[in-house]
């Protein structure tokens, strides 16, 4: 399985440091609002490497941090006049959900920030004492990058050609400042009531020092592969990088990878723009997480995704092409012409994630699936699944949750007036789902619900 190293910027083959286990850190939501779509894009692309590496034979360990505590998160929970936690739980909670509405696998652990203060501060210690570090005036602490020779390797920044010497206090500052940033932030009024103890003072930890302490805690000092969205890149991981190989002399990551942008009809996503849309906004209009993260995975992680309703109609109509071809596929031993598309399948996902090519095996498999009039190739759609996560195998696999939830509504009701054989109420309710777009089947199994 051949990946692009972002550090190297060239393809690499992806094996495990020690044993058979991938150590995975993958960058979380700041859990300050709803996730949007854009920061979906970035993980159902981890998720369809966490599926990769499985589909390869080998394990993996991946943590996910939640960011509850930045400049956004402290912001918003001081406008809403609520503690910090309660503020941030709301959109933890949120996240989670939404992420099985979109069939991600989950990570092994979610970190979050606020956790893990006393191994922030423990790794700060060690770069003031190395000498890296230094307190200012107000009582932050800063880190120098011009005392780190490696700084900018990620990035490949050249320092002859970019604004340095400044301090970046803020938790997110752009490409062309590059500065000493702030690993501690001294408490100041507008954080109100959130901060903690430390040799430094009252204050609270940087963004980026955050990362660098969680994932070594549950990963290692040194571990195998680190992703994010681009725009994650710098200075975000530039800096997780600095932070780390300071304190411990080790590499940090030995793998890099990071996914471009998502934009919307071809445009920035920006609520002024009015093409701002969250998992829920677009779940509320009646579209599924599958044919959500069916668009969302049916492009080259690294090339640029433009997310536009069209996808969203053309997703629905490839997908009830792949599941009538499901419906004829039976058990059994595999004939040579369908062992062929898997091999192809694999060989487009071991190329650097190329899930366009794979969808390209998987619809050469339905195609002569069709032809052949089903066949015995059911694991091999199975197996196809194991990395996409957008195949139903039956009525009875398709998942409430994809279901509006005005219809899931009037199931249930549809189902009580069944029960009390209250058949008028049970048409009406049935009549009233068909005009939503939605078809009701009774067998002797229940009622069945799919989009028409």
């Amino acid at each position: 399985m051949k990946v692009y190293n972002s550090l190297t910027r060239r393809n690499e083959e992806l094996s495990p440091l020690v044993g058979n286990e991938i150590r995975l850190y993958t960058c979380g939501p700041t859990v300050y609002n709803f996730a949007h779509i854009g920061n979906f894009r970035a993980y159902t692309f981890e998720d369809i490497l966490r599926r990769a590496i499985e589909f390869n034979g080998m394990t993996v360990k991946q943590v996910m941090n939640l960011t509850d505590v930045d400049d956004k998160t402290i912001r918003g929970a001081n406008a809403a006049k609520v503690a910090l936690r309660d503020y941030t739980q709301t959109y933890k909670d949120a996240f989670f959900e939404d992420l099985k509405k979109l069939n991600i696998e989950p990570a092994e652990v979610y970190p979050a920030a606020t956790d893990h203060i006393p191994e922030m501060i423990a790794l700060i210690e060690k770069l003031v004492e190395q000498g890296i570090a230094y307190k200012s005036d107000d009582g932050s602490v800063y880190f120098s990058v011009r005392k780190f020779p490696g700084y900018g390797k990620l990035a490949h920044i050249d320092f002859d050609h970019q604004q340095t010497g400044a301090r970046c206090a803020a938790d997110e500052y752009d490409k062309e400042n590059v500065g000493d940033f702030a690993l501690w932030k001294a408490w100041e009024e507008s954080d109100g009531p959130v901060g903690w103890d430390s040799p430094w003072g009252r204050g609270r930890p940087g963004w980026h020092i955050e990362c660098s302490a969680m994932s070594m805690k549950y990963l290692g000092q040194t571990f195998d592969l680190h992703t994010g969205g681009i725009d994650n890149l710098f200075p975000h991981h530039e800096n997780e990088i600095a932070q780390a190989e300071a304190a411990t002399g080790r590499e940090f990551v030995r793998t890099w990878m990071h996914c471009a942008h998502l934009r919307v009809n071809g445009e920035k996503m920006s609520k002024s723009a009015g093409n701002f849309f969250t998992l829920r906004d677009l779940l509320e209009k009646g579209w599924t997480g599958r044919e959500i993260r069916y668009v969302l995975i049916n492009a080259h992680y690294r090339s640029g995704l433009n997310f536009a309703f069209s996808a969203l109609e053309d997703a629905r109509k490839s997908l009830e092409r792949i599941d009538r071809s499901v419906a004829l596929a039976t058990e059994g031993e595999a004939p040579g012409w369908a062992k062929k598309h898997l091999e192809d399948f694999a060989a487009a996902v071991n190329d650097d994630l190329n899930i366009p090519g794979a969808f390209a095996a998987l619809f050469a498999l339905v195609r002569d699936t069709n032809a052949h009039g089903g066949g015995a190739v059911l694991d091999i759609f199975r197996r196809m699944d194991k990395v996409l996560g957008v195949i139903f195998f039956g009525q009875s696999e398709k998942k409430s949750e994809d279901l509006p939830d005005e219809v899931k509504k009037l199931l249930d009701e549809r189902a009580k007036a069944r029960a009390g054989k209250n058949w008028a109420e049970s048409d009406r309710i049935r009549n009233e789902i068909a005009a939503l777009g939605y078809a009701v089947k009774d067998s002797k199994d229940g009622q069945t619900c799919t989009r028409k």
